[in-house]
């Protein structure tokens, strides 16, 4: 299944006027990549965020969030956000933010 190029582009115009992002396809989708370091993506039809790894549980209790597990092993501080849980770009953009937000701690690669 080709990844949701909606979603792709929805992602686009949250962060097309943000220094420091590119885009690059991988894992069977599309990532987007904050001063070199992953940041968010999709995958089939799903929001791939990154976040603390200390927030991992909590953030996989919320609703519309799964774990990371596209090879058969849970990426702590990674999470799947379903469709649902990104339906407006109110909920889609509180989840590029928390990605973000955690990216920028992060060392330029």
């Amino acid at each position: 299944m080709p990844y949701d190029e909606t979603l792709a582009d929805r992602i686009r115009k949250v962060v097309r006027r943000r220094k420091g992002f590119v885009e690059k396809k991988m894992f069977g989708g599309v990532g987007f990549l904050l001063n070199g370091n992953m940041c968010v993506g999709v995958w089939k039809n799903s929001l791939v965020v990154r976040f603390d790894r200390e927030e991992h549980e909590a953030t996989l209790a919320m609703e519309r969030v799964r774990p990371f597990d596209i090879t058969g092993r849970v990426m702590k501080g990674w999470a799947l956000i379903d469709p649902e849980g990104i339906a407006s770009d109110e909920m889609l953009k509180y989840w590029i933010e928390l990605a973000i937000g955690y990216v920028r701690t992060l060392p330029e690669k």
